[in-house]
């Protein structure tokens, strides 16, 4: 016992080493880097004083004649920073979002100008919550570089460095850890770095740096329940910033590579259902539209394995890679279809100008027509009335009507108004087929029955218990 307190003292002196004495040669090293952002927008004015004066003061002609109509000028801050000795900044799209004059600040007495310098919009993404931002100067600016967001020193635990105008007050500096890594809020190409260090409303923006210097995240958003600091902030990788930010720079835009598949998830409920599947692994193909997917003989119920050489882990991870990759490329993709293993090639299409077009929205519900009651499910086949008010042919599949409360099929989501348009990866069009697909189902001893089912347009899989 003794032994093993020695070596737990012995070991806590090194470990302690590993704390940085201080983070000021680091902040010193960054900062020239680092600016403050002030937008401003002309906004329309309220009409009458609204509180300005009580009502019946003789003040109140004065105060209707000067504000009524007239439009005033709202302003913001935000951070950023520079990446480029010509100019180029990086902050966030809500910062600079809708501003009529974009101003830019430099870290007082960092050999940076000291003036308010007019910044010009090169683009946005609001997917990431990136802007690219630049200014002209006579002289060649500081800057600091990215480094990679899932190398060693942005690991768990690993100490970083935030910097920027938090609540307007001016350049400040918060130090802590990274307390997780790959955090989704909202957005699909979501891959936040979530930090203890403290940022504030007027950080955002604003770079989170490693030890060497480097930048692994854009500050963007913080979990409050009084909007202010609580630990919980999170930094948008620079996985996901470096390459939105290469194509703002070159095009003004972004161009992401586009698959033209609809896909969901494939959970381990489904597994057993999937011939050749062992675990919950890739994307599961639910819609194939007109497009590159097409083209390449993508079909619905095929599972995408790998993408370009990478195995596809789930859906988001697909959505990510294939964004990433650059429209025009031809990529091949490995697809699991009825138990064989595939080797397709898409040429990647650009999802901005063709994900409209291909997936045009929903359709309305149906109404509830008399039925049969199936695995839990009160099921129609679909007739012309139902077609009409659905936008789909009569013999589209089946309409569910009612959910059994308790079942299966409640607990895995199906509700009034989906379609059913496969049953075991085969397209049904009456309740005989349906009823066909369940017995062969039970016959090869599957525990459960993939269905492929459509609600607003949108198909996904889902795989229901026959026990």
């Amino acid at each position: 016992m003794l032994g093993a307190f020695l070596a737990l003292v012995s070991i806590l002196p090194a470990a302690a080493q590993n704390r940085p004495d201080t983070f000021a040669d680091l902040a010193e090293q960054v900062s020239p880097a680092v600016v403050n952002i002030t937008t401003s927008t002309v906004v329309a004015n309220r009409t009458g004083p609204r509180g300005i004066v009580p009502e019946g003061s003789p003040f109140e002609d004065f105060f209707n004649d000067f504000n009524n109509g007239q439009p005033r000028r709202s302003s913001a801050l935000g951070s950023g920073f520079v990446i480029s000795a010509d100019g180029y900044i990086v902050t966030n799209n809500h910062v600079i979002e809708g501003a009529d004059e974009i101003e830019i600040e430099f870290f007082p007495g960092a050999g940076q100008p000291a003036d308010l310098l007019p910044a010009e919009l090169v683009g946005t993404d609001p997917n990431t919550d990136i802007a690219v931002l630049k200014v002209d100067y006579d002289a060649p600016l500081k800057f600091v570089s990215f480094g990679d967001s899932d190398a060693d020193g942005a690991r768990v635990g690993d100490w970083v460095l935030a910097m920027g105008n938090p609540l307007g007050q001016g350049f400040s500096v918060s130090a802590g850890i990274v307390s997780a890594r790959n955090r989704s809020l909202q957005g699909t190409y979501d891959d936040y770095i979530q930090t203890d260090a403290a940022i504030n409303r007027g950080n955002s923006g604003g770079p989170l740096f490693n030890m060497d210097g480097e930048v692994i995240g854009v500050n963007t958003a913080i979990l409050s329940p009084n909007g202010g600091s609580i630990g919980i902030g999170f930094a948008m990788s620079s996985a996901v910033v470096t390459n939105v930010v290469d194509q703002l720079k070159e095009f003004g835009e972004t161009r992401r590579g586009w698959l033209g598949v609809r896909i969901q998830d494939v959970t381990p409920d489904m597994v057993e259902a999937i011939d050749g599947l062992s675990a919950a692994r890739g994307a599961m193909v639910t819609d194939v539209p007109t497009g590159p997917a097409a083209e390449a003989g993508v079909e619905a119920g095929d599972v995408i394995l790998t993408f370009d050489g990478v195995e596809v882990a789930d859906t988001r991870e697909l959505v990510q890679v294939v964004g990433n990759s650059p429209v025009g490329k031809a990529v091949p993709v490995e697809i699991l279809r009825n138990g064989d293993v595939i080797d397709v090639t898409v040429t990647l299409g650009r999802r901005e100008t063709s994900e409209a077009s291909a997936f045009p929205g929903d359709v309305p519900a149906p109404g509830q027509p008399e039925t049969t009651n199936m695995l839990g499910l009160t099921l129609s086949e679909i007739t012309p009335d139902i077609a009409e008010e659905l936008g789909v042919n009569a013999n589209a599949g089946l309409v569910v009507v009612e959910v059994e409360i308790g079942s299966d099929a409640e607990g895995k989501g199906l509700r009034a108004g989906d379609v059913i348009t496969e049953a075991g990866q085969q397209k049904i069009t009456s309740i005989t087929d349906f009823e066909t697909r369940v017995e062969e189902a039970q016959e090869a001893g599957r525990k459960s029955v993939l269905l492929l089912v459509r609600r607003g347009g949108a198909p996904r899989f889902v795989a229901l218990s026959l026990e």
